[in-house]
């Protein structure tokens, strides 16, 4: 596993864009993919040291699907997901406090889009601090 690798897996090409700007500017090694399938694939060859991922892409719940079958997956259950979204306030749903839970929401983080970059970028160091 290469510790400095981070995957973005987002359907949003400008928010990915000013992510991986702002990860790369910490010296991050970041590669985008744009959906769920495109993603896994990435992961499995890559082997990345954490993956940011959304919820809502083709589907509603791709991201909370993909969380699970990752967690489930003996290869790569150990990488850290960082999961980054806008469901809340699309949605009013609040899932941050699910965060953790291994059926629902097997994620190590979990931060609405709206918040701060610099929220973002702690919780990455604190997820890869070997990178930092």
């Amino acid at each position: 596993m290469e510790e400095k690798k981070i995957i973005i897996i987002d359907d949003d090409p400008d928010y990915t864009a000013v992510v991986k700007s702002i990860l790369e500017n910490e010296q991050y090694s970041v590669s985008v993919a744009n959906d769920r399938k495109e993603g896994l694939d990435k992961i499995k060859r890559e082997k990345p040291g954490l993956i940011i991922l959304d919820v809502m892409m083709s589907t509603w719940s791709d991201g909370f699907e993909m969380s699970r079958e990752l967690k489930k997956d003996p290869d790569l259950k150990d990488i850290p997901i960082l999961m980054l979204t806008g469901v809340e306030s699309k949605t009013g749903i609040e899932f941050k406090s699910s965060a953790g839970d291994p059926d629902w929401l097997p994620v190590d983080v979990f931060l609405n889009k709206s918040e701060e970059l610099e929220i973002l970028l702690e919780e990455v160091h604190r997820l890869l601090p070997a990178a930092i």
